[in-house]
């Protein structure tokens, strides 16, 4: 079973391009947080995320830097050469769900024009 769920914020604004035959691809950074076990944190840890579809042009749309997001999907590795002939080699997960989570940081309450989602609505 090839299953990803993740919950961390955005390291930056979500990136959102069209492939030549139209259609679209976002690609997101989750920062994860680490802890040990008696709960000190030991920093994040930062993964590729990239949806697809309307989902991508969704969270392009209503997701920014700093936001709190819950991913579900799978996990895929990549390998290709690059300009100089080096190997290269990165795995993503491919976000089958993203779900806002919480308020946007800086945000003491919620926006009016801002959906509410509840824990078992699928945002995009």
């Amino acid at each position: 079973m090839n299953s990803v769920n993740l919950i961390g914020r955005l390291t930056k604004d979500p990136e959102l391009r069209y492939t030549p035959n139209g259609n679209a691809v976002c690609t997101l950074r989750l920062a994860v947080t680490r802890r040990k076990r008696n709960g000190d944190d030991q920093g994040a840890v930062f993964i590729d995320v990239v949806s697809f579809g309307s989902r991508a042009e969704a969270v392009a749309e209503h997701m920014t830097k700093g936001r709190q997001v819950a991913v579900s999907g799978r996990l895929e590795y990549q390998e290709w050469k690059a300009q100089d002939g080096s190997p290269r080699s990165r795995h993503e997960v491919i976000g089958e769900q993203v779900q806002f989570l919480g308020a946007r940081p800086s945000e003491s309450a919620k926006a009016d024009d801002e959906p509410d989602y509840g824990p078992d609505e699928e945002a995009f």
